[in-house]
């Protein structure tokens, strides 16, 4: 494998494939994620994974609504689902 560093602002990033991300957990935290792993029969680092992602997807969800909210005013003009496909 080749790794490739390139430096910006002064930050050092690391160009891969699957880039490795180390967190560092409360004890009562990582035995909270190792009980629920065990339940759902996951590996700890594939549930950190998929709680991390749906995490993402709920932030997108709350940035795209609050944009709607903004671009929703009565004033605008309103086009019907036949013409906005044209």
């Amino acid at each position: 494998m080749i790794i490739v560093y390139q430096y910006i602002k002064k930050e050092v990033y690391l160009f891969m494939k699957n880039p490795r991300i180390n967190i560092t957990f409360e004890d009562e935290t990582t035995h909270l994620l190792n009980s629920l792993a065990k339940q759902e029969d996951k590996t700890l680092s594939d549930l950190v994974k998929e709680l991390i992602l749906e995490a993402l997807d709920r932030r997108e969800d709350m940035v795209l609504s609050a944009i709607a909210e903004i671009r929703d005013t009565q004033h605008t003009k309103k086009i019907d689902h036949e013409n906005a496909w044209k």
